[in-house]
């Protein structure tokens, strides 16, 4: 069985759903301590030709607290957002399908950091047709003190699963021999740049899913899903 863990990230890019639909199980960590200038809370989408930055505001807080005890922002303007997102995409192709996803999305009344980027990656799953269990990691029963490659092995063994499945952009943080010690192949998912146009601009890659959502039908989605990487 494979396995993958991952951070949750609000809309986040295509690879991330990418890895969802390639493992048989994948966890998404709710208990570990929130970063600050991650990619948990913001994300990139197209806005006249460039790249720009959006952010869910979150309450201020201790910085020791963990993603699921972080709160948004009480004003926290979710219309604002929605209707900027709209002004971008609105003359692409496939908005009139993808908006009202997005609409749910961005309008959800959660106040819980979380739940909020939680609802956003099982939206999307929803949309392209991505059953993958998707399992909060603080309901998989270990020793939670655990950090880095220790706990991941732990949820591994806790799951009965013989493979883990990372970005390959995490590659300096595993070992594959201790990963083969404990009875689990490691492999790294590399995704490929698909390039669609943009409004016929010069072509701005890794932005949100909501980029792909607007310019791709769900038969092409799906085509990149299945085959836009290579594992190893």
């Amino acid at each position: 069985m494979k396995a993958a863990i991952m951070q949750p990230y609000f809309l986040p890019y295509i690879g991330y759903f990418q890895l969802i639909r390639a493992v048989d199980v994948f966890v998404v960590y709710d208990n570990i301590q929130y970063t600050k200038k991650g990619w948990i809370n913001r994300n990139r989408f197209l806005l006249g030709g460039s790249d720009a930055t959006f952010s869910i505001p979150i309450r201020k807080d201790s910085d020791f607290l963990d993603i699921q005890q972080r709160e948004l922002a009480a004003d926290f303007d979710r219309a604002k957002l929605l209707n900027r997102l709209r002004e971008a995409y609105r003359r692409a192709p496939q908005f009139a399908s993808a908006f009202p996803l997005l609409e749910e999305i961005v309008l959800d009344g959660a106040g819980n950091l979380f739940d909020y980027v939680h609802k956003s990656i099982t939206g999307v799953c929803s949309y392209l047709g991505i059953d993958t269990p998707i399992v909060k990691s603080s309901t998989v029963a270990i020793d939670h003190s655990l950090q880095a490659q220790d706990k991941v092995l732990a949820i591994c063994r806790a799951l009965g699963a013989d493979q883990y499945v990372n970005p390959i952009g995490g590659q300096a943080l595993y070992s594959r021999e201790a990963f083969g010690v404990q009875g689990v192949a490691l492999s790294y998912l590399r995704s490929r740049e698909v390039q669609y146009a943009q409004f016929g601009q010069p072509f701005v890659p890794w932005l949100s899913i909501i980029d792909v959502l607007m310019f791709n039908s769900p038969p092409a989605i799906a085509g990149q899903l299945e085959h836009g990487f290579e594992l190893i």
